[in-house]
């Protein structure tokens, strides 16, 4: 598939596109005789990828260590593994931040709501944990 047509399916810019591939994140992509991109179907299964590695947080330059790492071949699956697993470390602890910023939002909603309902005076904001926000 041509770079237009690649770009909607993956969800990124033709300029993205051509960054991922001058900076190495992209596999070697196939030109026509005219010289215009092709992309294949294992193109799209690695953006894809890249699209999760980047939605989770992880920076370009680690995306490129990953990149190079996977160059080497099998005998790099280890320090990719453990890459992986360090970076899903990451996303856990920032879920569990989030999941916590949830509750006080929720906490917060709910005590205006009660003041806008004349429940309360709007003066205490403790929370229901019996903490001051």
């Amino acid at each position: 598939m041509l770079i237009g047509t690649f770009s909607r399916r993956v969800g990124l810019s033709v300029d993205t596109l051509r960054y991922y591939e001058k900076i190495g994140l992209m596999p070697q992509v196939d030109r026509t005789h005219s010289g215009r991109r092709r992309y294949s179907s294992d193109h799209v299964a690695w953006v894809d990828f890249l699209n999760v590695l980047k939605s989770t947080g992880m920076g370009v330059n680690d995306m490129a260590r990953y990149v190079d790492l996977r160059s080497k071949g099998i005998s790099s699956i280890n320090e990719r593994r453990e890459m992986l697993v360090q970076h899903r470390k990451k996303v856990t602890a920032r879920r569990r931040e989030l999941e916590e910023s949830e509750v006080l939002l929720k906490e917060k909603i709910d005590h205006f709501q009660s003041v806008m309902n004349g429940d309360v005076d709007g003066v205490d904001l403790t929370c229901a944990t019996g903490e001051k926000r």
